[in-house]
C-alpha cells in the first residue's frame, strides 16, 4: 500500500486534483457496471422518449444516481486534460499541427476499441446484447468530440465561453421531442443523426446510440476553457468551480421545479426521486447541470484537500491516471465475476462488496500500468491508454 500511494514523479498539485476527480469517476463508472453485470439490476436508460425508469427503492435510485457523474465528469476532464497537454507540448517546441494531429489520431483509436473491442464485452451481459451489432457508447463520443475540440485549442477564454453556452442552449433547442419516439428508418440522414445527435436505434442496420457526439460536445469545450484558467491562476480556478458549480445546482433546481424547457421530458411524479431523475441521454440542460454542478464542487473540495488529504487523492490518481486502461479491464472483470460468481444476480446491496473486490484487483494493476506509461517516450502508443 506504501508503494500505491508513492508519488514518483511528484506532480503538481493542479494536476494530482484532476487525477483524483477522475479517479472518483471512475471508481463510480465501475458501479454502475457492477451493478449490471454482478446484480443484473441495472435500470433502463434514461432516454429521451420511450419507457423511462421508475424506483421504488431509494438504494436503487442512488446506486444509480451517484454514477450519473461519471459521463459529463469524463467528457469535462477530457477538455482539461487537452489543454494542458496542448499548453506542455507547445513548451516543447511542438507545433499546432502536431497537437492537432496528436489528438485526432488519439481520438480515432478511442472509437477504434469502442467498436471492435467494448462492444463485444457488452455481449457478455446477462441479457446479452440481442439484436445489435453496432452499439455507439462513450468512447464514441469521447473520441468524436476530441477530434472536434481540438480545433477549439487555441480559442481565447471569451470565445471558449461563448462556443460553451452556444452548445449547451443549442444542444437543448435541438433536443428531439418525446411524441416522436421510435424507430429511425435507415438512410444517410438518419445515421448521421444518430450518430451526431438524437439517441436511437436504427434496426434495419442493428444500431442503437446512447452518445451521439454533438450533445457532449460543450463539456470538452468547458473543460478546455477550464484548463485556460488553471494554466492561469491555479488556485483561482479550483475557487471559481466551487462558486460555478454552485450556481449551477441552483441553475438545476429552478429548471427541475419549472418543469419546461431544459427537462427534455416532464417529471413522472412529484417525490424527490423523480426530482432528480433526468433525462440523459442526450444530456438534458437539467441533467448537465445537476451532474456538473457537482463534479465541480468536488474538484473544488480535493484542491483543498490536496494538502490535507494527500494518501487520499494519490490513491484516485492510480485509477485517474490509466482511465482508458481501467475502463477496457474493469468490463472483462466485473464481466467474469458475474458469470463465474452470480449468474443468476445478487441483490443492490449484496452486489457492493464485488464491486470492492473488483477496484481491489484493480488497483495493483492501474499502479503498476500507470509507471510503466510513465517511462514510454511522449509519442508511444502506450501513452493513448
Amino acid at each position: 500500500m506504501t508503494q500505491l500511494l508513492a508519488n514518483p514523479t511528484a506532480q503538481p498539485p493542479r494536476l494530482l486534483t484532476v487525477d483524483a476527480l477522475r479517479g472518483l469517476i471512475i471508481v463510480l463508472m465501475a458501479l454502475d457496471h457492477a451493478n449490471h453485470f454482478i446484480a443484473h439490476k441495472h435500470p433502463q436508460a434514461e432516454m429521451w422518449g420511450g419507457p423511462f425508469p421508475a424506483y421504488t427503492d431509494p438504494i436503487a435510485f442512488l446506486t444509480r444516481l451517484v454514477t450519473h457523474l461519471s459521463a459529463p465528469g469524463f467528457s469535462f476532464l477530457m477538455g482539461v486534460g487537452m489543454y494542458l497537454f496542448a499548453d506542455a507540448r507547445r513548451k516543447q517546441g511542438w507545433g499546432e499541427r502536431a497537437i492537432m494531429r496528436h489528438f485526432w489520431i488519439r481520438g480515432a483509436i478511442l472509437i477504434v476499441i469502442k467498436l471492435l473491442i467494448i462492444d463485444r464485452v457488452w455481449e457478455l451481459a446477462p441479457s446479452g446484447w440481442a439484436g445489435l451489432s453496432l452499439y455507439i457508447g462513450v468512447l464514441f463520443a469521447l473520441g468524436g468530440t476530441m477530434i472536434i475540440a481540438s480545433f477549439f485549442l487555441r480559442l481565447k477564454p471569451i470565445y471558449l465561453l461563448t462556443l460553451t453556452s452556444v452548445l449547451f442552449i443549442g444542444t437543448e433547442l435541438l433536443s428531439p421531442n418525446p411524441s416522436d419516439w421510435g424507430p429511425m428508418r435507415f438512410n444517410l440522414q438518419s445515421l448521421i443523426n444518430a450518430l451526431v445527435l438524437t439517441p436511437g436505434g436504427i434496426p434495419e442496420i442493428f444500431l442503437w446510440t446512447n452518445y451521439p457526439i454533438l450533445p457532449w460536445l460543450e463539456l470538452v469545450v468547458f473543460g478546455i476553457l477550464f484548463g485556460n484558467w488553471l494554466v492561469a491562476h491555479s488556485k483561482q480556478a479550483f475557487k471559481r468551480a466551487s462558486a460555478i458549480g454552485g450556481m449551477f445546482l441552483l441553475a438545476f433546481f429552478v429548471i427541475r421545479y419549472l418543469d419546461g424547457f431544459g427537462n427534455i421530458r416532464p417529471r413522472m411524479g412529484n417525490s424527490w426521486i423523480d426530482f432528480l431523475n433526468v433525462v440523459k441521454y442526450p444530456p438534458s440542460m437539467a441533467f448537465t447541470l445537476m451532474t456538473m454542478g457537482v463534479n465541480l464542487i468536488l474538484l473544488s473540495a480535493l484542491a483543498w484537500a490536496a494538502d490535507k488529504a494527500q494518501p487520499f487523492l494519490r490513491l484516485l490518481a492510480v485509477f485517474g491516471r490509466s482511465p482508458l486502461f481501467f475502463y477496457v479491464l474493469h468490463l472483462f472483470l466485473y464481466a467474469a465475476l458475474g458469470y463465474l460468481l452470480t449468474p443468476n444476480g445478487t441483490s443492490i446491496p449484496a452486489m457492493y462488496p464485488y464491486w470492492l473486490l473488483g477496484l481491489a484487483t484493480l488497483l495493483p494493476l492501474c499502479w503498476w500500468y500507470g509507471r510503466f506509461k510513465r517511462r514510454q517516450p511522449v509519442n508511444s502508443m502506450w501513452r493513448f491508454f
